[in-house]
C-alpha cells in the first residue's frame, strides 16, 4: 500500500477532476420542473454510475494497458496531458471539450437523454477521471486497489451530496462563486497534472532522474 499522503493526494486530484461543482448548472438545467424526490433519485444514480465506471477502470486498467502494449509511464504522460487540458478549461470556468462536446451539451439541454448520460459519463467520469484512477492503481497489489476504490467511493459520496443539494447550493451561491470554486480546483488539477507527466517522463527517460 502507498502512504496516507499518496491516498490523500489521489482523493484531492480525483475530486478536482470529477468537479461536482461544475456539474451543478447542468444538473439544474436537466432537472428543471422535476420534484425533489426525482432530483434526489437522479443524483444517487449518477453517483453510483460514476463509482462503477471508475472502480472498473481501477481494476481493469492495468490489464488493458498490457493488452494494447502501453507502459504505465507512457500512460502517465498521456493522462497528465488530458488532465492539463481539463485544468485549463476549468481555469476559464468551462467544462471543456474533453468533458463534453457542444452536441452532448445540446442533447442534455433538450432533455432527450436520461441525465446519467452525459452527466455521469462523460461529464463526471470522463477520460480524465478514468485516467487518474488507472494511474493511481499503478503496479499496486489487491489491497492497494481496494484503497483506491475506497477513495473513489468517497469522491462519489461528495458528488452525490453536492448534486442532491444542487438547488440549495445554487440558491446560496452565485454563479460567480461556483466558478471560483471550479477555478480553484482547476489550479490544483493543473499542478497535479504537471506532476503526473513529470513522473511519467522519468519512467520513460531514466536519465532525467540523474
Amino acid at each position: 500500500m502507498a502512504s496516507l499522503t499518496e491516498y490523500l493526494r489521489f482523493f484531492v486530484t480525483l475530486t478536482a477532476v470529477v468537479d461536482p461543482f461544475l456539474a451543478i448548472p447542468f444538473f439544474l438545467a436537466f432537472t428543471r420542473g422535476r420534484t425533489a424526490v426525482e432530483r434526489a433519485d437522479l443524483a444517487r444514480v449518477i453517483a453510483l454510475t460514476v463509482f462503477v465506471v471508475l472502480a472498473l477502470a481501477s481494476f481493469t486498467g492495468e490489464s488493458l494497458l498490457r493488452w494494447i502494449g502501453a507502459s504505465l509511464p507512457a500512460f502517465r504522460v498521456a493522462g497528465g496531458l488530458v488532465l492539463l487540458l481539463m485544468a485549463l478549461a476549468m481555469l476559464n470556468a468551462e467544462a471543456g471539450r474533453v468533458r463534453q462536446t457542444d452536441a452532448e451539451a445540446d442533447e442534455l439541454q433538450s432533455g432527450d437523454v436520461s441525465g446519467v448520460v452525459p452527466i455521469a459519463f462523460p461529464l463526471l467520469a470522463g477520460p480524465g477521471a478514468i485516467s487518474t484512477s488507472i494511474i493511481a492503481v499503478g503496479q499496486g497489489g489487491f489491497v492497494h486497489k481496494l484503497a483506491i476504490v475506497f477513495c473513489v467511493g468517497l469522491v462519489c459520496l461528495v458528488s452525490w451530496v453536492t448534486l442532491a443539494h444542487a438547488h440549495a447550493i445554487a440558491s446560496r451561491l452565485s454563479l460567480t462563486a461556483l466558478n471560483i470554486a471550479t477555478r480553484i480546483l482547476g489550479l490544483l488539477l493543473a499542478a497535479m497534472s504537471v506532476q503526473i507527466m513529470a513522473e511519467g517522463l522519468k519512467g520513460l527517460f531514466p536519465a532525467l532522474t540523474l
